[in-house]
């Protein structure tokens, strides 16, 4: 939607809007629910959970030959990824852009 910016600005006068539309037109926008369906919650429930017995078993796989660490947003990427070497490293496509 184009903009015109040289166009004079409504002053706090031009308002015809009162207090009272204002706070009917917000909470007609807060009225909206959201419908939840009980299949989405794949039954995690952390909130206030104790945690402190629980493994977590994670495997760490070493940067492979065929990829780099980008050292502008530090993440390991395909060399396929690579757009260019800069003064500290290599640089992924999406941080030159």
């Amino acid at each position: 939607m184009a903009t015109d910016y040289d166009a004079p600005r409504k002053s706090a006068e031009d308002e015809t809007d009162s207090i009272e539309a204002l706070k009917e037109r917000r909470s007609d926008n807060q009225a909206t629910s959201i419908d939840v369906d009980e299949s989405d919650n794949s039954g995690f429930e952390l909130a206030g959970a104790d945690l402190s017995n629980v493994e977590l078993d994670v495997v760490v796989v070493p940067q492979q030959d065929n990829e780099f660490t980008c050292m502008s947003c530090f993440i390991v990427r395909h060399q396929s990824q690579l757009d260019h070497q800069g003064e500290f490293g290599p640089v992924c496509r999406e941080c030159a852009a």
